[in-house]
């Protein structure tokens, strides 16, 4: 497991490292103090499994950050760290694509769990948000969030009728990473198999060029 954490703190990168050997010891912790070394990164290792991505970092915004992230990995989850803990950029930062939201403050346990819920396809909202019902960054006549951005480049996948092996090479991500997607739509949609999740996709207007 391979997890890049972007933050211009050295100590706050190097606790970080530390909580994460909770995933596995052998877990590899790569570290950037600025976005433009992070890209850098990021594309020498088209195998990073997660970025966690501070939010204040001083050649461009996390939010910034996150939209490069998206048009150059977007198969790959990300995970916005803040000492702060507003709703709306919360809210923000979901909406832009991240695929969690995470505060200092969170205590490690937390953290740990928010990023195996990120590796497994979910969505991690922190409670504060969770609180603030009626401003959850989806349908509030829904109880779940939208499909990831990584999830709906599967879906594309799916409805063209790739197979997973397919589908990874495509996206250039592991077949196991294909399929922990795949079980997450097939949550998503409340379905046994993939054919079921296809039709389910096509019924809620999913359509292969359209997804994005």
């Amino acid at each position: 497991m391979k997890i890049l954490v972007i933050d211009d703190h050295a100590l706050v990168r190097e606790g970080l490292h530390q909580v994460l050997k909770g995933l596995d010891e052998n877990v590899s912790v790569l570290q950037a103090g600025t976005c433009a070394q992070a890209f850098a990164i990021a594309d020498a290792h088209p195998d990073l499994d997660l970025v966690l991505l501070d939010y204040h970092l001083p050649d461009m915004t996390g939010l910034q950050a996150l939209d490069v992230f998206g048009k150059d990995h977007p198969e790959l989850p990300i995970v916005m760290l803040s000492g702060s803990a507003n709703i709306q950029v919360m809210r923000q930062v979901l909406q832009s694509g991240a695929s969690g939201f995470v505060t200092k403050s969170t205590l490690s346990d937390e953290l740990l769990n928010a990023v195996r819920l990120v590796l497994n396809g979910d969505v991690y909202s922190p409670l504060e948000l969770e609180a603030d019902y009626g401003t959850l960054p989806f349908d509030a006549a829904s109880s779940k969030p939208p499909l990831t951005q990584r999830q709906e480049l599967v879906l594309r996948e799916l409805l063209d009728g790739r197979s997973n092996r397919e589908i990874g090479t495509s996206l250039n991500v592991s077949e196991e990473t294909v399929k922990t997607h795949v079980a997450a739509i097939l949550r998503y949609f409340d379905v046994q198999n993939r054919t079921q999740a296809v039709v389910a996709a096509a019924r809620s207007g999913y359509r292969a060029s359209q997804v994005s």
